[in-house]
């Protein structure tokens, strides 16, 4: 008899969405065959995702779950913005959070064997949710922070955006503010020395070659003068700290985190769907081929 091996019931259960046990159970069941042991499961009702685990999942929702210093930012993947609007996706992925911090999920992998509060594996409960909806869902990511600073956190109303921001010092309202505020601006970079050097040459090559004949005919500290300052007002525009504070826009983010004798040590953002090829269907393509068969 073939050996069932653990990578091979893990390669199983992503692909059907079955639980562990029916997995290795249908394994055993086929000789270590994968796709008999897949087909099995389909004919039983266990595995209604696998025809639909091939499909592209780019919509969804993002969740957050904190207690603390400690907060955990979820991305879950559905095929259509309708069913990532649909209440029992959006308890879903509430669960998949609270499941993320209660179990300190280190990766996805982790994430889909921690438990919910029903006692159900998240992937088991994927699974159901995938018969339940009848599209793909995918647990994408998660995003960490783990401190004993202040943490703020923001989901932004639609599911769409969420944003974790760590600050020593200040307080948990100024850090939530500044969550808000990179949910909205979409800071690159934290702060000017976490430019990259490589982006800055470029830029100045950029802002240079765009001067007129009589600008760059200037004395050479005159010329450094006005490309510094060109490449300063870029360098703000991509910074964190050099951006207009969208909560009082008479200050700088900088400004704001320095009055309150504060620093925003970093800070991460998940926007649904970000990176996946969507795929752009053309019905009317679609029905004037059909009609030409």
């Amino acid at each position: 008899m073939a050996e069932i091996t653990a990578s091979l019931v893990k390669e199983l259960r992503e692909r059907t969405g079955a639980g562990m046990m029916e997995c290795k159970k249908a394994l055993v069941e086929s000789n270590g065959d994968i796709d008999a042991a897949a087909e099995a499961l389909r004919k039983s009702g266990l595995a209604k995702a696998d025809k639909k685990a091939g499909r592209v999942a780019a919509e969804g929702r993002v969740a957050v779950a904190q207690a603390g210093g400690n907060a955990v930012l979820v991305e879950v993947n559905s095929e259509t913005d309708f069913v990532a609007n649909d209440a029992n996706f959006k308890g879903f992925v509430d669960a998949v959070a609270a499941a993320a911090l209660a179990s300190s999920a280190a990766d996805i992998d982790a994430l889909k064997d921690a438990k919910l509060a029903s006692g159900e594996s998240v992937e088991e409960a994927r699974a159901t949710a995938v018969q339940k909806l009848g599209e793909n869902i995918q647990l994408r990511r998660l995003a960490w922070v783990k401190s004993n600073d202040n943490v703020g956190a923001y989901v932004h109303t639609n599911g769409k955006i969420g944003v974790l921001v760590q600050l020593a010092g200040g307080s948990a309202e100024l850090a939530s503010g500044i969550a808000m505020h990179v949910a909205a601006m979409n800071p690159p970079y934290n702060k000017a020395a976490d430019v990259p050097a490589d982006f800055v040459a470029k830029e100045k090559e950029i802002e240079l070659a765009k001067m007129s004949e009589k600008d760059k005919a200037k004395p050479a500290e005159i010329l450094e003068k006005i490309i510094s300052g060109k490449i300063n007002k870029i360098v703000n525009e991509v910074t964190l700290y050099g951006q207009p504070y969208v909560l009082n826009s008479d200050q700088t983010v900088e400004q704001a985190v320095k009055a309150a004798g504060a620093d925003v040590v970093g800070f991460q953002r998940l926007v649904v769907g970000e990176g996946i090829e969507k795929v752009v269907e053309d019905y009317a393509a679609e029905v004037a081929k059909a009609m030409q068969v």
